[in-house]
């Protein structure tokens, strides 16, 4: 499958979880250097999987700082793939998709979340975003109506076809603010990555703990300040009203889930158990033995198992993640 993207990367549940900037940059890219280390160690070539690598980003609320965050990441990237031994130019690129932050969305005076929405898919278009999604503005309060979606897509176009931002690649280069802001991000989370590498790399600074702690800390540090008004959230801590909150305005037909329950079962019906179970067994042999994964997936698809059996099944080999 030569165009198929092997993964994206993700920063964003980082974000979401509390970090800062620089920390999204520093764990994300720690973790993709995991994911290298671990290609390289089955023989593959950099420079053909380097190339098929993702990201995938968070775009909070601080403009510059959020376009200097992806400037710093990709100069970063192109950095980490050299010293891995990486020579094709496609390689060394930081492709990324972002989605704007949800966990910056408030419950309160929703309507203001259209213009957080807004700062925050600029900045993900001038810091070179090859994708993009935009929350609806209702998302703290419900899952997005029609409305909020549309928004969120006429904003993405707003910004496309009226604003210009998208005209030119990395259209803040030179100045001052930017550049410096840039080269600070990239000092500290070169300088956080090295501590990430000190104790053994991603997985273990997981397993350890360190990178949840540093993500907490961030997260109170953040929440502190949001409560004792040092950083202003409009309509949250300050410029409040005495309007009532919103109620949930979206709500899903039940009779669909009553159609997927019965395509379910007659699916089960109709197929073979026999085969079923061949299938399902070879996935947990596979799982169990730890080799490749894909071919006893992908067999077992084609007979038709469905995603939650074959989620299950690896479920009871491998179990689940417990936080500690």
């Amino acid at each position: 499958l030569p165009h198929w993207n092997t993964i994206s990367i993700s920063g964003y549940h980082i974000r979401e979880a509390g970090s800062n900037a620089v920390q999204e940059v520093a764990f994300t890219l720690s973790n993709g250097k995991a994911y290298v280390k671990a290609a390289l160690e089955k023989g593959l070539d950099i420079n053909v999987f380097g190339k098929r690598l993702s990201f995938f980003f968070n775009a909070h609320n601080d403009l510059f700082e959020e376009v200097a965050k992806f400037r710093a990441a990709r100069t970063m990237w192109a950095k980490i793939m050299k010293d891995f031994g990486a020579t094709d130019p496609k390689a060394l690129m930081l492709r990324f998709h972002t989605q704007t932050g949800g966990s910056t969305l408030t419950a309160q005076q929703p309507m203001n979340n259209i213009s957080r929405v807004t700062i925050q898919a600029l900045a993900a278009v001038l810091g070179g975003t090859q994708s993009l999604h935009t929350n609806g503005f209702d998302e703290a309060i419900n899952l997005p109506t029609e409305e909020a979606a549309s928004i969120a897509l006429r904003t993405q176009q707003v910004i496309a076809y009226e604003s210009g931002a998208a005209n030119t690649a990395d259209p803040l280069a030179g100045s001052y603010y930017v550049e410096s802001l840039t080269a600070s991000i990239e000092d500290a989370a070169s300088r956080l990555i090295e501590k990430v590498d000190a104790l053994g790399g991603s997985v273990t600074a997981i397993e350890n703990g360190f990178i949840q702690n540093e993500i907490a800390a961030s997260a109170y540090e953040y929440q502190k300040k949001i409560e004792s008004g040092e950083k202003t959230i409009v309509g949250l801590n300050a410029f409040t009203n005495d309007a009532p909150e919103p109620q949930a305005a979206f709500s899903v037909d039940d009779s669909i889930r009553e159609v997927q329950i019965k395509k379910l079962q007659k699916l089960r019906q109709e197929r073979d158990s026999t085969i079923t179970e061949h299938a399902l067994n070879e996935i947990r042999e596979a799982a169990i033995s730890g080799s490749n994964l894909m071919p006893p997936v992908i067999k077992a698809v084609e007979q038709k198992i469905t995603l939650g059996e074959i989620a299950d099944t690896l479920r009871k080999v491998f179990g689940e993640y417990k936080p500690s």
